[in-house]
């Protein structure tokens, strides 16, 4: 995966808004960023590890450094990405309708 760039546009009247809480907007918006990333990465690794531990046939040991902890992870069979979520259960409520 590459590097991906991100860019949030903001209108003239949402800016002000913004300024009258935040002294600086894309300070603030790369600090929620950060957040957001360490929080998923925290859950990421909590639900892995727990998985990994308890799955007989893993008998690798588990990576400490998180590039190679999110590759293994990544490339499992067993592993679904928030957006293939999601479409799995759309998928299953929607043949639970048919």
């Amino acid at each position: 995966m590459a590097t991906l760039t991100l860019t949030v546009e903001v209108t003239d009247t949402e800016q002000a808004a913004l300024l009258n809480d935040l002294s600086d907007i894309n300070e603030w918006l790369q600090g929620a960023m950060d957040g957001k990333k360490s929080n998923c990465w925290k859950r990421m690794q909590q639900e892995w590890t727990t998985k990994l531990m308890n799955d007989a046939s893993f008998t690798d040991s588990i990576p400490s450094n998180q590039a190679d902890f999110v590759a293994l992870i990544t490339a499992r069979a067993d592993y679904l990405s928030r957006p293939d979520k999601d479409a799995a259960q759309a998928a299953s409520l929607a043949a639970m309708g048919e």
